[in-house]
């Protein structure tokens, strides 16, 4: 069963019961997404880390040690 057949269900039953329907698959993403990235910027700042650039910082250091 994917997604889809899981919220068609899923309404039916709410639809049965005079319930409210369930958002549909991929509504709330985006904000699972920023929340995430969110949570490991706050973890990033907390252990005394940069919270920006770091994948740039650590391609430069790759660069550079590889180069000697």
């Amino acid at each position: 069963m994917n997604a889809l057949h899981q919220h068609l269900l899923d309404s039916y039953r709410a639809a049965q019961h005079a319930e409210p329907a369930p958002p549909a698959p991929g509504t709330h993403d985006v904000a699972v997404l920023r929340a995430a990235r969110d949570h490991r910027r706050f973890e990033a700042v907390l252990a005394g880390r940069p919270t920006t650039g770091r994948l740039r910082l650590a391609l430069r250091r790759w660069l550079k040690a590889g180069a000697c």
